[in-house]
């Protein structure tokens, strides 16, 4: 845990789940410069009248830093996150401040916005796509006279980014850098200034190379990865999972469009699927492939946003199926995925399985040897690896839990 001092006042904050392990801060350089730019103006930009501003939106805090700053200006949190959210949530209760409506609104991308938007703060996403759907879907709730300020590290903004502010909000420039970040700054047209309409979600259709997905239809909601078509990774994964489940129950971990549990579900129509998701744009994507593809009165699938499998009982599930991401925002990290597969052991019954496609160079064997007493290589190609490890009754090596 770390202390943010921002002109606002001084926060104890920590990213979610909080590991005393964890050395990397709770918010960055480009969390610092817009809290200073609304203080204190930057450039020929003066302060923003906070107080006086009316509704304050922030789009894409990423641990909360921004929304426990401004809290007293009582903002509106929207996230595509859920570690986001328990973040902020944990973060105002460490500075004794409640999440109640009349103070701080947490809302999700999935979420109705607010109606009207009189200034909006946004965090520059790594997804563009999942730039271009929220400035889309918040374009009709911002007037001429909105303060619109963008925030990012300088390799974070690109012609790109700045395009999509101008194209679908108003004219835009951006600041000089300072530590290596920027801000964005956004005039809105008078009209609203949208231009166009929003593309996402996108759907297609798997082709005859995708194994056990081959002939379904995929729904991906913006900011889901690969958005457009298959990933090369998931393609692999497909065939090699097993699909003939004798009814077992099967989580989806990781989901993102949801098209391996539907895979799964299609074949064996006795399976009972769990797709789970730290995103909600995730989950609602595979609400829509399970749906554009199964077709029976009664479907026996739940729809989970959380923290990997933690909110599942101990030893309910048979197998899990699970791509792990390795970043972090920017950085390169295997801590969410070695959380996934202690998550897994314990969700797991006696002889249950875990299956994961990963990049060969990520070492994941080893970490599930450790974790499970084995590993098994199922399938592999130059890039790509399949492995499987088997919950036994008392791994060696592994202390119960």
């Amino acid at each position: 845990m770390n202390r943010l001092t921002t002109p606002f006042g001084s926060y104890e904050l920590s990213r979610f789940p909080e590991d005393p392990r964890d050395r990397l801060r709770a918010w960055d350089a480009a969390d610092e410069y817009l809290l200073r730019h609304l203080a204190s103006g930057t450039g020929e930009r003066g302060p923003v009248d906070l107080a006086g501003a009316g509704q304050i939106t922030v789009l894409g805090d990423r641990w909360g830093a921004l929304t426990t700053a401004l809290a007293a200006f009582r903002p509106t949190q929207i996230t595509d996150s859920y570690l986001s959210r328990a973040s902020t949530a944990a973060n105002l209760d460490r500075a004794g401040i409640g999440t109640a409506k009349s103070t701080v609104r947490l809302l999700t991308t999935q979420d109705p916005p607010p109606e009207r938007i009189d200034v909006l703060l946004v965090r520059v996403p790594k997804s563009l796509a999942l730039l271009e759907d929220q400035l889309y879907r918040l374009a009709p709730h911002v007037h001429a006279g909105t303060v619109i300020v963008g925030t990012g590290m300088v390799k974070e903004i690109h012609t790109s980014t700045l395009n999509l502010f101008e194209r679908i909000l108003g004219p835009t420039r951006t600041s000089l850098a300072e530590k290596k970040a920027r801000l964005i700054f956004c005039t809105p047209a008078a009209a609203g200034g949208t231009r166009g309409d929003d593309p996402w979600p996108v759907t297609y259709k798997l082709d005859q190379d995708a194994g056990s997905g081959a002939g379904l239809t995929a729904v991906n909601h913006a900011g889901i990865f690969c958005a457009d078509r298959l990933d090369i990774g998931t393609r692999f994964f497909l065939q090699s999972i097993p699909t003939n489940t004798n009814g077992a129950r099967v989580v989806d971990l990781g989901c993102g469009n949801g098209i391996v549990g539907t895979a799964v579900a299609v074949a064996d129509p006795r399976a009972e699927v769990v797709f789970t998701d730290e995103s909600y744009q995730a989950i609602a994507s595979a609400k829509a492939t399970f749906r554009a593809n199964v077709h029976r009165e009664r479907e026996r699938a739940d729809f989970l946003v959380g923290d990997g499998v933690a909110m599942l009982d101990p030893g309910s599930v048979d197998l899990i199926l699970c791509n792990p991401p390795f970043h972090s925002h920017q950085a390169t990290s295997d801590a969410t995925a070695l959380r996934m597969f202690a998550q897994s052991r314990k969700a797991l019954r006696p002889r249950g399985e875990l299956w994961v496609v990963a990049n060969r160079h990520m070492g994941y064997h080893t970490h599930l040897r450790r974790l499970f007493g084995n590993s098994e290589v199922v399938a592999s190609e130059p890039k790509f690896v399949v492995l499987r490890a088997v919950k036994e009754d008392r791994p060696r090596g592994h202390r119960p839990d």
